[in-house]
């Protein structure tokens, strides 16, 4: 009872607080509004800010390269626009090189270069085997032509094999005149019997080149050319007893018996020489077939 009392007591003193509770955002809600941005910090002067670590599943950010980035095409009647500089500029069109002979691309007087030597048991067997074949031929004496242009061993080359004339009659290595000779007789008589029979036999065989002092294709500066030392001869046609010549020339899309031969003994000529240039190989061989003997790493052979 005197408990009750006390508490009756102090009832009046006591006040109600003047304002509620604040009522707390839901966690869902404070998740809403986007973070106020920090601050950017500014680098001290003079240094450079580290890069920062990507976070984890995040690629980090990278530039694109010049490849990346097209190149703006000028509108019509515009000049077009002057290239990038700096590190990202891309590269220039090399221009063409004019002036003086490089390193290595001597003009041919400036080229100080040996005659291939052959020996005399080489010779003789090669000459023993043209002979086998019927080819007509005489030797004549060593050519020096200076900075490399001559034959050691030449030979006079009249008829390619019996009753088929080499004309003009060609100054030649042994070993080109050899292998001109079978291929006339493993390939280009047999595919002419063939494709030409109304033809009849091929009785001359016409050259447009055989030894001559020069640069390859006839060119100011560069490397000496396989003519310059025998081992080379330009094949410009093929003559029959009866109609006209075969042409060498392009034939690619000829589809007549006479495309069909010139692309077969053309194909051919790699079973014997060891390069071979026709009318689609450039616009140097148009008119013939460049055929030579030259000697590479690994016997390797260019056909083209």
């Amino acid at each position: 009872m005197a408990v009750l009392l006390a508490v009756l007591a102090l009832l009046p003193g006591a006040r109600l607080p003047r304002t509620g509770p604040v009522p707390q955002a839901k966690p869902e809600a404070a998740t809403e509004a986007p973070a106020a941005p920090l601050p950017e910090k500014k680098p001290e002067t003079g240094k450079t800010p580290a890069p920062q670590p990507a976070a984890s599943g995040q690629k980090p950010e990278t530039q694109p390269s010049a490849s990346d980035v097209p190149t703006p095409q000028p509108k019509p009647g515009q000049a077009p626009a002057a290239p990038p500089a700096g590190k990202d500029a891309l590269p220039a069109a090399a221009p063409q090189y004019q002036g003086p002979p490089r390193p290595g691309e001597q003009r041919l007087e400036e080229q100080h270069l040996a005659i291939e030597p052959e020996s005399d048991a080489d010779h003789a067997e090669c000459t023993k085997d043209l002979r086998t074949l019927g080819v007509v031929f005489r030797e004549t004496p060593r050519i020096d032509g200076g900075n490399g242009c001559g034959i050691d061993r030449p030979i006079i080359v009249s008829e390619v094999l019996p009753g088929i004339a080499l004309k003009p009659e060609a100054t030649l290595r042994c070993p080109t005149a050899l292998s001109l000779a079978r291929w006339m007789k493993g390939n280009v008589i047999p595919a002419a019997s063939v494709a030409l029979p109304e033809s009849g036999r091929i009785i001359t065989v016409n050259q447009a080149s055989a030894y001559i002092c020069r640069l390859r294709n006839g060119a100011d500066t560069g490397k000496i050319s396989e003519h310059a030392r025998g081992n080379a001869i330009d094949i410009a046609s093929f003559g029959f007893e009866k109609g006209e010549p075969v042409a060498v020339r392009s034939r690619r899309e000829d589809s007549t018996l006479t495309g069909a031969f010139q692309r077969t003994v053309s194909a051919a000529g790699c079973l014997y020489f060891t390069t071979v240039l026709d009318p689609e190989s450039d616009a140097a061989h148009e008119t013939h077939f460049h055929l030579d003997v030259i000697e590479r790493k690994g016997g390797f052979r260019y056909c083209h």
